[in-house]
């Protein structure tokens, strides 16, 4: 049998006749492979310590890469500038809404260069409706939703189903529905925006259509053909699917038909489910799901609610999928490879892949998260793993 033989490094001057070569050859738009395959990505389930894991390797392949980083973005020093788009627009005499199409900004993550997202998967954005705005109908490849953050949240009209918001709710918009969304109450709406638009921008997916079919002439909104409450009706209780009623919304696939969850039913919900043991991770904890089969309400995107008690603190878990959360109710902080962030009420913060975190409500209320995850994306493309620390602080195996 031929013993394999051992690779030999490159001499120091080929490879600089290479690098060379590759300088002349780069204004063709092409790269003389010099590096076999370098990884981009080190093993991070091997490094089992709190600091931060799955590093950057060196080498070519990782000369371009980016990743995300923790952070959190505290709501008393984030939303003052939502006015602040209000003033400029009010200035220059115009609404908001045709001044920068939409009154609200967009989170960046400070790993990411700028780009317009929190992971590498999710962009979020925070919008506010003044009384009167409107964002006319359209519809998109990206799934999206609204995670209402005001007293009242305005309303989002959704394939003809109208759903007026309040505090807490999760409305949905699917790929490939028409909606609009405006406030005609007499006070301020705000919400979250979540959307998987990075993923859809990466694999060139992104459109965007504001020609609504059999739109009246000059309707900037489109006319309510369901009552409102349509999609709670059919399917807000827990295991019964009506076999009559179609499950399609829009032109998308693989999205819930149900498309308003109840703030007040989620919190409900939790509460409930106070006195049990929950999970060491995560508290008490409840995955937002399609109610037909069971799956996440987008292909991509995963939503949950989680309950942390007075006093409650989770073990230490780290996943190859990115978590963003939101802080619905109380005070708290979540330990994210080996920083500590505080948060409160309407902050939010996010969890990339590959790092250590635990969640600690050290005072004397309960706290509520929502979350938005990619893991949905991450499972599907068979990647997703996750590990957590037991009691003794070993390091062991969630999902493998």
């Amino acid at each position: 049998m031929t013993q394999p033989q051992p690779s030999r490094a490159v001499p120091t001057d080929a490879r600089a006749a290479m690098e060379a070569l590759n300088a002349e050859a780069g204004k063709l738009n092409i790269w003389l492979r010099t590096q076999a395959n370098a990884p981009a990505q080190r093993p991070w389930f091997k490094e089992t310590e709190l600091v931060p894991s799955g590093k950057l390797a060196q080498g070519r392949v990782a000369a371009a890469q980016m990743k995300a980083l923790p952070h959190l973005w505290r709501w008393r020093e984030i939303s003052p500038y939502l006015d602040r788009i209000a003033d400029v627009a009010r200035t220059a005499n115009i609404s908001p809404i045709e001044f920068a199409d939409r009154q609200q900004f967009l989170l960046t993550n400070p790993g990411l260069a700028g780009r317009l997202q929190v992971t590498a998967t999710l962009r979020c954005a925070v919008s506010i409706y003044n009384s009167g705005d409107l964002a006319p109908a359209h519809m998109h490849s990206p799934n999206a939703s609204r995670t209402i953050l005001s007293r009242r949240g305005g309303y989002t009209t959704v394939e003809g189903e109208r759903c007026e918001a309040e505090r807490g709710d999760i409305i949905l918009t699917p790929n490939g529905t028409w909606h609009d969304h405006g406030n005609d109450s007499n006070e301020p709406v705000t919400w979250i925006d979540t959307l998987d638009w990075p993923v859809l921008e990466f694999l060139d997916l992104i459109w965007l259509d504001e020609d609504m079919p059999d739109a009246p002439a000059n309707a900037r909104v489109q006319k309510q053909s369901l009552p409102a409450g349509h999609s709670q009706r059919l399917y807000g209780q827990g295991g019964l699917v009506p076999r009559f009623a179609t499950t399609a919304r829009g032109i998308g696939h693989e999205t819930s038909p149900h498309i308003q969850y109840r703030g007040k039913d989620i919190v409900a919900a939790l509460t409930a489910l106070r006195g049990e043991a929950g999970d060491p991770y995560e508290g008490v904890y409840l995955d937002i799901v399609n109610p037909v089969n069971g799956a996440s309400l987008f292909p991509t995107v995963g939503y949950g609610a989680q309950l942390l008690r007075a006093g409650e603190e989770t073990r230490f878990k780290r996943e190859t999928a990115s978590t963003v959360y939101v802080v619905m109710q109380g005070r708290g902080q979540t330990e994210i490879a080996g920083t500590i962030y505080d948060w409160e009420e309407n902050d939010i913060f996010v969890v990339p892949n590959f790092l250590w975190r635990r969640h600690v409500n050290a005072g004397s209320s309960d706290a509520v998260l929502y979350t938005m995850s990619d893991a949905p994306l991450i499972q599907k493309i068979g990647q997703y793993r996750a590990q957590g620390k037991n009691e003794k602080n070993e390091t062991i195996q969630i999902v493998a």
